[in-house]
């Protein structure tokens, strides 16, 4: 994302109503924030898009990478969770990310539990 895009969705989050107009133009424009975090064993796969219902909808596959030819394949496990654009908002509000230097995509990653691969 574009360095213009990182202060703007930090500037939108000052109002309720900016913030919600750069949400509903950021997923008019990308449709779906998409990103995943694998290691040998273990991976994530997220999604992210914004319903006209359900708001913001995060959607998490998690599963382990299992090699061998005896290794069983172990289903992966879907997660979804919906929050409104305001709710979200305040999640931003409240953990801070708006002080750290991070992209929307990068508070999407973090919101949806995947974890940065610099912490491994």
């Amino acid at each position: 994302m574009a360095d213009s895009n990182k202060s703007s969705w930090k500037e939108a989050l000052k109002s309720k109503d900016a913030f919600a107009d750069f949400i509903t133009d950021y997923f008019k424009e990308h449709k779906e924030l998409t990103g995943s975090y694998d290691i040998p064993s273990y991976y994530e796969h997220y999604t992210v898009h914004l319903d006209s219902h359900d708001g913001i909808v995060i959607t998490l596959i998690t599963g382990v990478n299992q090699v061998g030819e005896s290794a069983a394949s172990a289903l992966p496990f879907k997660q979804k969770e919906t929050m409104s654009i305001e709710d979200f908002r305040n999640l931003i509000l409240h953990k801070k990310f708006a002080d750290q230097d991070m992209s929307l995509a990068d508070v999407f990653q973090t919101v949806a539990g995947v974890p940065d691969s610099d912490d491994i």
